[in-house]
């Protein structure tokens, strides 16, 4: 199929160095198996990106990879009758750009399973806007109102709160009548939180500062949860008596340090939060509420547009927490 056609990727492969990538060309028949063929337009830069290029955590299985977590393009080419050639959509998770030829290519073949239409109120390079950081975000949300966690309750706290996950979480939940109070250890962030919607904003050394006890003053009616790690152990300490925190990352770490106080004596709920294997069900219905609930507006103030080449050192910054907001990759610049 198009065996002659060309197309640019950003390659990772191992170097002299360790873990380096740049922009390739590939040919068309160098795409995996799959039953659809998309053209892609846009795709976006997510904290895993920066671990995968920059060869920090090993997310990709095999090298060479194309790497990129998402994309949202148009179906070019369909051998299942779930698309049609000329739809728009969209794909996060299910290995890509770790086991399976990523999002920042100008081709991608897939399995059907894996795409999802973009919803009413999306376009392809809004879908990226959001892209798997907003997608992440929303099912936080989500895991947040099945928990029972209503902004009639109380403040919410949304810790990494300049970045991806954290930056749409707060204008997400400022949007649905939250008390959002927003944690970041950038003190240039302020003001970049308060145009989101924080109602109030706290360093992360001053969530820290306190001398952690097992269970500390209730503060939090609600947390999402990007860094893991100490901030977590201390949320869990402060949440409120049948609260929830939506644990989604590990940017500060993977473990954690906590007892079961938490748990049995107030009823704290730790919710932990997939983006790469949920099923489609719960896809859906996040993509719809990403249309509705996070205003256009804030989101258009908080994205910047990156080529391609542009990606190893975006992906050392991702990593430095010198990235605000979200990044969409231009695949076609």
């Amino acid at each position: 199929m198009n065996s002659g056609k060309m197309y640019k990727a950003f390659v990772v492969d191992s170097s002299d160095s360790g873990t380096a990538g740049a922009v390739k060309e590939l040919n068309h028949s160098d795409l995996p198996e799959g039953n659809v063929t998309v053209r892609i337009l846009w795709s976006s830069l997510n904290y895993k990106d920066g671990l995968a290029i920059t060869g920090f955590a090993p997310i990709i299985r095999n090298l060479p990879m194309t790497a990129g977590i998402d994309f949202a393009g148009i179906v070019e080419s369909s051998d299942t009758s779930d698309f049609s050639v000329g739809e728009h959509v969209i794909l996060t998770g299910w290995g890509l750009g770790e086991r399976h030829p990523g999002g920042f290519s100008q081709q991608a073949r897939v399995n059907s399973g894996w795409l999802e239409r973009i919803p009413d109120g999306l376009d392809a390079k809004t879908a990226m806007a959001l892209g798997t950081a907003g997608f992440t975000s929303m099912l936080c949300v989500l895991a947040l109102e099945s928990a029972g966690i209503k902004p009639e309750k109380g403040p919410v706290l949304v810790t990494g709160a300049a970045g991806g996950v954290g930056s749409i979480a707060v204008a997400i939940l400022s949007n649905l009548g939250y008390e959002v109070t927003a944690v970041t250890g950038r003190h240039s962030a302020y003001t970049f939180l308060k145009s989101l919607g924080a109602s109030n904003i706290i360093s992360r050394e001053e969530l820290c500062s306190n001398n952690r006890k097992p269970l500390m003053s209730e503060r939090w009616a609600g947390a999402i949860d990007p860094v893991g790690g100490d901030i977590l152990s201390h949320i869990l300490s402060e949440l409120k008596y049948g609260s929830a925190v939506a644990a989604c990352g590990l940017a500060g770490g993977s473990k954690i340090n906590t007892t079961v106080l938490p748990f049995i004596l107030r009823g704290v709920s730790l919710l932990g939060v997939d983006s790469v294997m949920c099923p489609s069900s719960l896809r859906r219905n996040a993509w719809a509420r990403l249309a509705t609930d996070m205003p256009k507006n804030k989101l258009e103030s908080i994205t910047v547009v990156e080529p391609m080449k542009a990606l190893p050192d975006l992906a050392q910054k991702i990593l430095n927490g010198q990235i605000q907001g979200r990044v969409v990759i231009d695949v076609n610049s």
